[in-house]
Parts: structure tokens; C-alpha cells; sequence
């Protein structure tokens, strides 16, 4: 190997290794409550998703691809979002997406739910890099007891980013439903993780 190969073959690698370090794929944060059985949850009312985004829509989207795929993969009763707007509007709560404890608890016995389902989408769309983009999705989610109003399941997972593959190659990354998908499987997993 001659000196110039060997100096652009060590380039390239510490090119990587920077580039692998400073995506930010996969990060999660989980609480749940020892004390609760959540294989005796039977029903879930997931109410509309908080959106800390500039997309006006996205915490519709998330929303929607949560429930279609908590419905998928649990056997559980998903109260239909027609449900859910409707006991909205019987509660009023102050705020639909950020209920208090006894509002899910109202919210709850209204629906016939074991638990209320809250959500907060805080990162959404494309983000930039110098000259890389990559879709980033991050959800944040709230299980809360539908007979106290307790907290019992919270996690955040975010999926998408710019990793090494983006810097170095260029590319946009995964198209943003794949990101919201892998955003959600990767809360369910965190939710399983605890039966």
C-alpha cells in the first residue's frame, strides 16, 4: 500500500466512525409500574396525539399508524377515533391531548376503557446535515390506569436521523412512513418488553 492509500483508507474510517457517533437512531427513554398486570388491559382508548411540530398533521399520521398497528399486534379492543372524539366532547377536557388524571379517569368510564392513551409527536419531517437529509420521527407516549388516572407505561423512541450512510453517501434516508412504522413498533417493543 502506498502512503497516499493509506492515509484516504484511515480517512475513510475515521470518517465513519464520526459519522456513525453522531446519528441519533433509536434513542428511548421507559417507565412503567411494577405493581400493574398489563396483560389484564382488554381495552385502550388512545386519544389525538399533542403535535410540537411544524407539520400541522403529524401527530394525525402517528396517531393513526399507532393505533392500526397496536390493534395488529395486541389483543386488545382499539376504540375507533370516532369513540374518542365523542367522549371528548361529553368530558371536555382542558386539554384533549394532555388530560388530567381525573379527565382520563372521566374519559375512561365514558369509553368503557381499562386505559387512555396519550401521545406528543416532538419531531416530524426531514432534517438537514450539510449536504444530507433523512426523515426523524420522535413519539412520546403515556399509558394511564382508566380507574386512578396513574401513569403507568411512559416512553419515547425516536427512529429515522442522519447516521453514517446519509453523511458519507448522500441520500434521504428512509421514506417517512417506514420512520413513523419503525417509531411505533419500537414503543410496542418497549410496552412487551414489560409482560
Amino acid at each position: 500500500m502506498t502512503m497516499k492509500t493509506r492515509a484516504a483508507t484511515l480517512g475513510l474510517v475515521a470518517a465513519f466512525l464520526i459519522a456513525g457517533c453522531s446519528g441519533h437512531r433509536g434513542d428511548r427513554a421507559t417507565f412503567h409500574d411494577p405493581n400493574m398486570d398489563f396483560g389484564l388491559i382488554q381495552s385502550v382508548a388512545v386519544l389525538p396525539f399533542g403535535n410540537l411540530t411544524i407539520s400541522p398533521k403529524a401527530g394525525e399520521m402517528v396517531r393513526e399508524v399507532f393505533m392500526t398497528t397496536l390493534q395488529a399486534t395486541v389483543d386488545v379492543y382499539v376504540h375507533p377515533p370516532g369513540e374518542v372524539r365523542r367522549a371528548v366532547s361529553r368530558v371536555q377536557p382542558n386539554s384533549p391531548t394532555e388530560p388530567t388524571a381525573e379527565e382520563a379517569v372521566r374519559l375512561a368510564e365514558n369509553l368503557g376503557a381499562d386505559v387512555v392513551i396519550t401521545g406528543t409527536v416532538m419531531e416530524f419531517g426531514q432534517v438537514r446535515s450539510a449536504s444530507a437529509t433523512a426523515n426523524v420521527c420522535t413519539l412520546s407516549l403515556r399509558m394511564i390506569e382508566g380507574q386512578t388516572g396513574s401513569v403507568i407505561w411512559s416512553a419515547s423512541a425516536t427512529r429515522g436521523g442522519i447516521g453514517a450512510s446519509e453523511r458519507l453517501l448522500g441520500g434521504g434516508g428512509q421514506p417517512m412512513n417506514i420512520v413513523i412504522s419503525q417509531t411505533v413498533e419500537e414503543l410496542l417493543d418497549q410496552l412487551f418488553a414489560i409482560e
